[in-house]
């Protein structure tokens, strides 16, 4: 097999000399300018062809993904990238793009016939319904002991997550990546993913006094009335949008019950940041509703990917077969996962080592609501947007979200996603019988999650005098232990692959995305899964391109 060099044109591109010496200034103006709206990209090639030979090509459009193709493409390659979801850029009926948490439609849920919130009951009512089956924004996807929750479209997680953009303490990194140089990632590559990225922080003055977080404000009240640690959290939400919600001066978004299924307006999600840069270099074609099914070595060099492309009932209207000198794993921790060990078990690539599928976690979410007293109203109006958290990392195992309940009625409830400490890791293997991926997690595993969490939770309580909420997630629990939305390893780097993702027993392919991060990143793992996507394809431009 070939160690095929990715074609460029230096010629009215970028050199690597020219792209390493130019990425401060590169990022600079990042921050400077905000961020390229789709109207200002440049109209990139259409999707992909079969028969098409292609330089790079990138599984996913989510954070590593989206580097990958920017960073590429700014050195002069030319970058391919499929995506399992759709492109969402066209309104439906209602005349928007995404449909609010209250009122989820048939855009809501990736292929159910039925929605599965993570808050599965209110007032101790199912809120569960029936859609139609399409290839909606959000993935549940179920395994025998938990629910992973996943963006589906161009953008991947960043189109439906809180966009909370946390940068770990320092003193927890050699915790998170151990092979990873600290000094690299805080003096460069963090700041680099949170310019290109466009995290800034809510105004603490604005905050004090706007309606839409009373609950954040009780959350603080309560937090440090029992000794804990209450921080504010960046974001990437354009928080001066945000302001003109509040004010009445611009269409509301975060106001209006909009994130699990999409933001319409003030959420800066990768179509608006790194994959609008990519799209306007020129050299950046996506194809969505695009599944790839296999990678295998090509005869004449490089790789054959053979890709389905679906229609939005998730059905195969036809198959392609692309050749691509090198491939970039970027389908997110369980699409990669999934995807490797498939490959490894069913001879496409054998030579993938043992540790492929290894070292999955959770980042150890759960999730859990507290019924306050009804002198402390949380506020009927509530941004979507989290913006602040409980610390108790150090002591307890524990970081928990104080996050928002968008019912658009007064709930006297504090509502919280818990990030632990939980050790438990599973493994990915291929299940020929079935034809599937199974996973080996177990729901008891999130024991440990349960019990640091309650380390902050069971203190406020016993200070405020209050109890937990037994009414959010059906049977009486008081826990959401079945879920994640922050999916980390599978393909974990410096084991299956080396220290800078490229896989082993194969040349020319990469991970690049939330699968190389063992299991958890202490905080929300987007601007890791960034840092380190940033630093890597640095290295693989410049020792990989000749």
């Amino acid at each position: 097999m070939s160690d095929k060099p990715l074609s460029r044109n230096t010629s009215n591109g970028i050199s690597r000399r020219g792209f390493l010496g130019r990425t401060g200034s590169v990022i600079g103006a990042m921050a400077l300018a905000g961020h390229l709206t789709p109207a200002q990209a440049a109209a990139p090639p259409g999707p992909v062809s079969d028969g098409a030979r292609v330089a790079a090509l990138v599984i996913g459009t989510g954070y590593g993904g989206s580097v990958a193709a920017l960073r590429l493409a700014q050195a002069g390659v030319d970058v391919q990238m499929i995506e399992m979801g759709m492109s969402w850029d066209t309104p439906g009926s209602d005349g928007k793009i995404f449909p609010t948490v209250t009122s989820p439609d048939y855009r809501s849920f990736w292929l159910r016939t039925r929605t599965k919130a993570p808050l599965s009951n209110f007032l101790g009512f199912p809120i569960d319904k029936d859609v139609p089956k399409y290839t909606g924004i959000l993935d549940a996807e179920d395994f025998a002991g938990i629910t992973v929750y996943q963006g589906r479209g161009v953008g991947g997680g960043s189109l439906v997550n809180g966009g909370m953009a946390v940068t770990p303490k320092r003193a927890n990194f050699a915790a998170v990546l151990p092979s990873v140089d600290a000094d690299e990632m805080y003096g460069t590559y963090y700041p680099r993913a949170n310019a290109g990225l466009g995290v800034g922080m809510i105004d603490p003055a604005w905050f004090d006094t706007a309606d839409c977080y009373q609950f954040s404000r009780v959350g603080r009240k309560h937090a440090q009335r029992s000794g804990f640690a209450w921080t504010f959290v960046p974001d990437v939400y354009d928080w001066d949008y945000m302001k003109k919600e509040a004010a009445g001066t611009a269409t509301k978004s975060a106001l209006a019950g909009e994130i699990l299924y999409g933001n319409n307006h003030g959420k800066k999600s990768l179509v608006q940041t790194y994959l609008a840069q990519a799209k306007a270099t020129g050299r950046v074609a996506i194809s969505p509703l695009h599944k790839v099914t296999s990678v295998s070595p090509a005869t004449a060099g490089g790789y054959t990917v053979t890709i389905d492309q679906l229609n939005t009932t998730g059905d195969t209207v036809t198959t392609k077969t692309v050749t691509a000198d090198r491939v970039f794993f970027a389908a997110g921790s369980v699409g990669t996962s999934k995807l490797l060990v498939k490959l490894k078990a069913t001879g496409a690539l054998p030579n993938l080592n043992g540790e492929v599928g290894k070292g999955w976690g959770e980042n150890g979410n759960v999730m859990c609501g507290r019924a306050n007293h009804l002198w402390d109203p949380t506020g009927k109006l509530q941004s979507t947007i989290p913006c602040s958290g409980i610390d108790n990392w150090d002591a307890g195992g524990a970081f928990a979200e104080v996050a928002p309940l968008p019912t658009g009625i007064e709930t006297y409830a504090s509502f919280y996603l818990s990030i632990t400490k939980n050790p438990n890791r599973a493994e990915f293997t291929w299940n020929a019988a079935t034809g599937r991926a199974d996973l080996s997690w177990q729901t008891a595993w999130k024991q440990p999650s349960v019990s640091m969490a309650k380390t902050i939770f069971d203190k406020i309580n016993s200070k405020e005098g209050t109890i937990y909420r037994t009414d959010l997630f059906g049977g009486n629990k008081i826990w959401n232990d079945t879920l994640t939305y922050h999916p980390l390893g599978g393909a974990v780097l410096n084991r299956a692959t080396d220290n800078y993702g490229r896989l082993h027993g194969y040349t020319g392919l990469y991970v690049i995305d939330g699968a190389l991060i063992p299991g958890n990143t202490s905080v929300n793992p987007f601007v890791t899964i960034t840092a380190l996507a940033e630093r890597n394809i640095e290295k693989i431009i410049a020792t990989d391109l000749p």
